[in-house]
This record gives structure tokens, C-alpha cells and sequence, in this order.
């Protein structure tokens, strides 16, 4: 399961969306997370699906990594589903067993909801996947700028998140690791009930925790190292440059939300 896990990895490849700038590829997964949430009609839901077969088709990243990304998520689009199924009450009525019953609107909201997570999750990998950590950075912190006039340390900000990002990977593998050498120690962690499995999950926590500490500690070691001292006076290798493909992309995407706009207000 934990290998199943592909939040933050970068898949280089030669797309159009991987040469696309990082900046309005952030822009235009901010303007879909909108769109994916506006209003309560199917046509939100049609356009995210457009929208996700799309980016994935230009981007050439396999569907199977989509798939994979959502995977880990599965226990919890079963419990979202199965409260907005079992507790909410509205419209024709299917199934009823005491107080449980299960209604066409508790049915279609738990069908929306599940679909919505899950063109969420594949919408907002799809970024990680196309855009590496140094460019998002500076994609992050341009988009910040500005806030700078605020006094806020935008670059420190945008670098926090983009580690952040760039640690869950590292993170997972070391997890996969300890549970592996612990379980070849004849540790026990898939049987019992849930506090016997909780239990078995502290032998891994602590190790885990030691180990992130200390790989923070030596990423701070080698910043130091390299004489980095914050964004002030900091140059890049590679400036941000926007072309014709952003602006064509951030269009259609602006006409893609109107026409999501324009068609929940006729239908509603």
C-alpha cells in the first residue's frame, strides 16, 4: 500500500504540459479545483473528467499511475460514501432498515462526492508529476512575489512547501523499509484488532521519527554548506519563461469554466 503512494514524485518526460510554465500550470489546477466544486450538477463533474483525460493524454503520463495515486484513498472514499449514502435523507426512497435508509439524494451525493475526490487527487498529481521540485519552487514563490511587500518571507515559504512535497516519497520508502525489517524480526502487524495494531505501529513510529529528524537535520547541514542564506540576491539557473502553449492553455481552461458556470446556472 505505501508503495502505491506517488504524491510529490516527478516523472520527467518530454510533453507539452512537462514544457509548459510551472506557474500557469499552478494556475490552472487552482481555476479546476474550483470548477471541480461549483455547483451540485453532473456538468461539474463531466468537465473534471474532460479536464483529467485531457492533461493526462498531452502530458503522456500512463493512466496506471493516476489509478495508483488514488488507490491509497479507497478506505476513505468507502466511509465518505457510505455516510453520505447512509445518513442523509432527501428525494425517492430506496432502502430503509430502522433509522438507515438510503435515498436518491443520499445516493447521488455519495456518488458525487467519491468521483470529486478522486478527479481531486488525479487533477492535483498530475502537477507533481510534470513539474519538478526546483521549478515549483520558483513557480510557488513568483506567484507569492506579491506578498513580499507584506514582509513575508515568501521564498522561505515557497521552499518549506516544495521539501515538504519533496519528503513524502523519501518518507514513505524509509516507512516501507522499517516495516520490513520489522516484520523480518517477527513483528506482527496485520493481525489482532485495532489497538493491537496500533501497537504494532510504534516500533515504526519512533525509527521513522529518528530518521526524519536526521535527514532534516543534514539537509539543513548542506544548505548551510552551500552558503544558502534565503531568497534575497538569489538567482536561478533556469528563469521561468511563459510561451503561446500557457496562454492557449490557461484560455481554454477560463472558456472550460465559464461554460461549467453558464451551464449550472440554465440547469438549476
Amino acid at each position: 500500500m505505501l508503495k502505491d503512494i506517488t504524491l510529490g514524485q516527478y516523472f520527467p518526460m518530454d510533453s507539452v504540459v512537462h514544457k509548459m510554465d510551472a506557474r500557469y500550470k499552478i494556475i490552472i489546477t487552482l481555476i479546476f479545483l474550483v470548477m471541480l466544486f461549483w455547483g451540485q450538477h453532473i456538468v461539474s463533474l463531466a468537465a473534471g473528467i474532460f479536464f483529467v483525460i485531457a492533461a493526462t493524454a498531452a502530458s503522456r503520463i500512463p493512466p496506471k499511475m493516476l489509478i495508483k495515486s488514488i488507490r491509497p484513498i479507497v478506505p476513505i472514499l468507502i466511509i465518505t460514501g457510505l455516510m453520505n449514502l447512509l445518513l442523509l435523507d432527501g428525494g425517492k426512497e430506496y432502502f430503509r432498515w430502522k433509522f438507515i435508509s438510503v435515498t436518491e439524494e443520499g445516493l447521488q451525493t455519495s456518488a458525487f462526492m467519491i468521483v470529486r475526490i478522486c478527479l481531486l487527487i488525479a487533477g492535483t498529481s498530475l502537477l507533481t508529476y510534470t513539474t519538478s521540485p526546483i521549478v515549483l519552487t520558483d513557480a510557488i514563490e513568483s506567484l507569492l512575489s506579491p506578498l513580499k511587500k507584506l514582509k513575508m518571507p515568501v521564498h522561505e515559504l515557497a521552499m518549506m512547501m516544495t521539501i515538504a512535497l519533496r519528503f513524502i516519497p523519501t518518507l514513505i520508502e524509509e516507512t516501507d523499509k522499517i516495516m520490513s525489517a520489522q516484520k523480518a524480526r517477527g513483528a506482527d502487524m496485520e493481525s489482532g484488532g485495532i489497538v493491537q495494531r496500533a501497537r504494532a505501529l510504534i516500533p515504526i513510529l519512533i525509527p521513522l521519527f529518528v530518521s526524519a529528524f536526521r535527514r532534516a537535520e543534514e539537509l539543513a547541514l548542506a544548505m548551510e554548506c552551500r552558503c544558502y542564506h534565503g531568497g534575497e540576491g538569489r538567482t536561478r539557473l533556469r528563469e521561468l519563461k511563459s510561451g503561446m502553449r500557457d496562454y492557449i492553455a490557461l484560455a481554454l481552461m477560463i472558456l472550460l469554466f465559464a461554460a461549467v458556470i453558464v451551464l449550472n446556472a440554465v440547469l438549476y
